[in-house]
């Protein structure tokens, strides 16, 4: 069965802790961990999984406050952001491309423990380590990205043990956002459409997706993103799955769709290409055999979708 990575674990998120500060210190500092994170990346041990430190740790004397994700089997887990500190190599821009393959490595840490780009080593973490990880990562980004009250332009601040952000100004209440988004298995009989966006590596398609806009359902987010990008009239719609993705943002809603036309007219301003393709190549695809078409990244709710297809499940 295919991954879907960032599916829940379970995570004893403790959110009636959140309102007492007092609580969530004395968590922190006896026996608590903390997940580094410098800019989008988390620390991470290069035998596998995440690297978390003890609090006080010299590497964590660059961040800001540490945001509470919860309880892991009786651990307080906590993440900070330290992107504040600067490597003196290797400090190229993150989240600039697709893909940012540099590692960095702090001078406080033995080797074995570098910021690496979560998109890479996903498929390395435990259920419990990639929910976390994506927590971490996602509201961490909301904070360097809201930093200013967007009623009144002044300062807030983390409060709620990282999970609010208030203003001091105006006292507005302003809270982690996640943007949802629809991705869609389109088939019509024994073909599946797929298509590419320009950014993407050499080769790579993918099922079509595009975020949900205001006053829309889910459904009709389907219908319209498949319509405005390849021209193609999808009928039925039906829920799969759901991931969380945290670049940066994002909850990805996963479904199946029914193409009632076959003509492509593409927007290329929306997709490089589109293209249908037959479950026998789509096999092919897959399995990494094929001559000009790359498989949507493991652990992405896209393989999920389409290695469900291929197996039957979603018929």
């Amino acid at each position: 069965m295919a991954t879907l990575t960032f599916d829940t674990s379970g995570l004893a998120r403790a959110a009636e802790l959140r309102s007492n500060p007092e609580q969530v210190t004395a968590l922190l500092t006896d026996g608590g961990t903390v997940l580094p994170i410098w800019r989008g990346k988390p620390l991470v041990a290069q035998e596998g999984g995440l690297a978390w430190l003890p609090n006080g740790h010299p590497a964590l004397a660059h961040g800001g406050e540490p945001l509470f994700l919860g309880m892991d089997d009786g651990i307080a887990r906590f993440a900070q952001d330290i992107s504040d500190w600067s490597p003196e190599a290797g400090a190229e821009a993150v989240e600039a491309g697709f893909f940012d393959a540099s590692l960095q490595s702090h001078p406080s840490l033995p080797d074995s423990h570098v910021f690496a780009e979560l998109r890479g080593v996903m498929l390395q973490l435990s259920v419990r380590d990639a929910e976390l990880a994506a927590t971490a990562k996602a509201v961490l980004h909301w904070h360097r990205s809201h930093r200013f009250c967007s009623v009144c332009g002044q300062p807030s601040k983390p409060v709620n043990a990282g999970w609010q952000r208030q203003c001091p100004s105006c006292a507005a209440s302003h809270f982690p956002r996640t943007d949802p988004v629809v991705i869609m298995l389109v088939t019509r009989g024994n073909d599946v459409l797929l298509g590419r966006s320009p950014q993407w590596p050499e080769g790579m398609y993918s099922c079509l997706a595009g975020f949900v806009e205001p006053g829309e359902t889910i459904e009709a987010a389907v219908r319209r993103e498949v319509a405005e990008e390849t021209g193609i009239k999808v009928g039925a719609v039906r829920y799969v799955a759901s991931q969380p993705w945290p670049f940066p943002a994002s909850l990805m809603m996963g479904f199946a769709a029914e193409a009632e036309t076959t003509e492509i007219t593409l927007d290329p301003a929306e997709l490089e290409d589109a293209l249908w393709v037959s479950r026998e190549d789509m096999v092919t695809v897959m399995a990494g055999g094929h001559p000009t078409i790359k498989p949507a990244r493991k652990g992405a709710i896209a393989h999920y979708l389409i290695s469900e297809w291929l197996s039957g499940r979603l018929d």
